[in-house]
């Protein structure tokens, strides 16, 4: 089969379609034949020889997919081949088929297409399992987003407000503020030339953000402890601004809070279908309703991988990039 290979760690241009050999589908898989494939920062890192894959993984990127079933193994029930399913991956998804755990395959979201579906599984995993699972963020608690108009973003901005949280977002400009507003954030932050953390604390009458979700890291890590209600939580999932920091604990234990980080996609395949399976049952019902949304920016065929790279860098897209066979 057709996969898009890294030939070597380093930039967009070291993405190369490539013949690999195809997927074995084990007694617990399920075989997707895969419509399209979605984008994420860990695709970047990997790329550039900064996060390999877990064992066992594909070495070709991709973290989630969309598709139709063509196998599934001996032990496998409640999935039938033909049927439209997306799914999260620890890798892979960047093929023409992918052999997946079953636990971590999703039936399509009524009202939701094939392609489109590769939007969901990554980034809707990923923000229930540490908005809701980790930080246990309630109805009538305050989030502060980063990036609210990325993937992983406007899935946050809208879960957590169907959930009954109030939502605030940093993002870098009008239109993506915008945006968010539109998906449902009510405090908008352009921290190319606001601090965030005056902001949340202004519109929250000195009260500040109970939950911020982080993909920046080192360099917001004090302004996060500042922003943070008391029994505040700040949980990490990305490192774009560093992974190293100096954190003053005074400033912790004063207000209680708390701060983890965390990763989805090296987490055991039993654990990753403890999230899906939170997913479907939470999620998929506001997808259904309409309540929550897919939001994709934009499509490339698999052979323009590299194209999509570079747009995914520049962050002029708001939601997901989709890779489509």
């Amino acid at each position: 089969m057709r996969a898009v290979t890294i030939t070597e760690p380093g930039g967009p241009e070291m993405l190369a379609v490539s013949e690999v050999a195809d997927p074995v589908c084990g007694p617990d898989d399920v075989l997707v034949d895969v419509a399209a494939s979605a984008l994420n920062r860990a695709d970047v890192l990997q790329r550039q020889g900064r996060y390999p894959p877990p064992d066992g993984a594909p070495p070709w990127p991709g973290l989630e997919c969309s598709g139709v079933v063509r196998a599934v193994g001996d032990r496998v029930e409640g999935v039938r081949v033909g049927a439209e399913v997306c799914a999260l991956l620890a890798g892979g998804g960047y093929a023409e088929r992918v052999a997946v755990p079953a636990g971590q395959v999703l039936p399509l979201p009524a009202g939701v297409d094939v392609v489109t579906a590769a939007a969901l599984p990554e980034a809707m995993c990923t923000v229930w399992s540490n908005l809701f699972m980790t930080a246990g963020l309630a109805a009538d608690e305050v989030v502060l987003v980063h990036g609210g108009a990325s993937g992983i973003g406007t899935a946050a901005v809208q879960l957590a407000r169907a959930r009954g949280a109030r939502v605030a977002v940093t993002a870098g400009s009008a239109p993506k503020l915008e945006r968010c507003a539109e998906l449902g954030a009510s405090i908008l932050v352009n921290y190319r030339d606001e601090d965030f953390v005056d902001r949340v604390r202004e519109a929250t009458g000195g009260h500040g953000a109970d939950v911020v979700l982080d993909i920046v890291g080192a360099k917001y890590l004090s302004r996060n402890v500042d922003v943070l209600a008391a029994d505040g939580r700040l949980v990490i999932i990305g490192l774009q601004g560093g992974r190293k920091a100096e954190l003053d604990l005074a400033a912790l234990m004063t207000t209680r809070a708390s701060v983890s980080g965390t990763t989805l996609r090296g987490r055991s395949a039993a654990r990753k279908a403890e999230v899906v399976a939170q997913v479907r049952r939470h999620v998929w019902p506001l997808l259904e309703s309409g309540d929550v949304v897919p939001v994709v920016d934009r499509t490339f065929p698999m052979s323009e991988a590299a194209q999509a790279h570079r747009d995914l860098e520049s962050g002029a897209h708001v939601g997901k990039i989709l890779l489509v066979n």
